[in-house]
């Protein structure tokens, strides 16, 4: 995450109980109640230089192919009442991303897989002034990038859903890919199925060579795991593993 100097950052962190098959984490809540979703999230509001709030959410919602599931999702960002909400694993065909629509979040960008796997989105709420100048979409639904302006400031916002088997090393090369859009301007959230420390699971396994050069990656880029940075001896585990038995923070802002 990167964000100019003169902003004013104001961090509030909610724990949940986090269930195996939805997870994320978030940004800005306060006295929230406890989820249907059953994620465990945290999240973040922050100023910008005009002094406008922006609260940003960011949610694993393992596939919204049921219309049940999408009235649920759709309740709790109305719920939430986010500026902006990026979604992972949205699992939606570019025919069917129509299906997603959340009242008071008209402007809705993503990136589709047509063998509806992985897919992510980001919404933007209406109640803001937001103008998008570039999109760039992963034609395998595994990232979007949104540079644009809100409330006249100009913003970068990527999310990401990483694969469950290389998740260290497709971020890195990902970073690497957008090196030239991203700046102090820009938010980087999502799903990259990677701890990138040990602290961020409970087995306390040791990073490997591709997470080190990972974090070396984002060290070069000025990017900062905000959630690590304020909390450095605190969990906050976003993804529970039934197979395994473990808590893992997988989910970054």
């Amino acid at each position: 995450y990167q964000y100019s100097d003169t902003c004013f950052l104001l961090f509030i962190i909610i724990l949940e109980y986090c269930s195996p098959s939805l997870h994320s984490e978030s940004v800005f809540v306060f006295g929230a109640e406890e989820c249907f979703l059953e994620a465990a999230y945290c999240w973040i509001l922050f100023f910008d230089p005009s002094c406008h709030h922006v609260s940003i959410i960011t949610l694993n919602v393992n596939g919204l192919n049921s219309p049940i599931k999408r009235h649920r999702v759709a309740g709790w960002i109305k719920e939430q009442d986010p500026t902006i909400c990026c979604l992972q694993e949205t699992h939606l065909s570019p025919k069917d991303k129509h299906r997603l629509r959340v009242k008071g979040w008209r402007t809705i960008l993503q990136a589709n897989n047509e063998q509806k796997k992985a897919g992510v989105a980001i919404l933007i709420s209406d109640k803001v002034d937001f103008k998008a100048k570039q999109i760039k979409r992963d034609t395998e639904g595994q990232y979007i990038m949104i540079k644009g302006t809100l409330h006249q400031e100009d913003i970068t916002l990527i999310n990401i859903y990483a694969p469950n088997t290389g998740a260290p090393k497709f971020v890195k090369q990902l970073l690497i890919e957008l090196k030239e859009d991203i700046n102090n301007n820009t938010i980087i959230v999502g799903d990259l199925n990677t701890p990138l420390t040990p602290m961020d699971r409970t087995s306390r396994q040791k990073i490997n060579k591709e997470i080190i050069e990972l974090n070396e990656k984002l060290d070069q880029m000025d990017l900062i795991d905000i959630y690590r940075t304020l909390h450095p001896k605190t969990a906050g585990y976003t993804f529970f593993s039934s197979a395994h038995g473990t808590f893992s923070r997988i989910d970054h802002i």
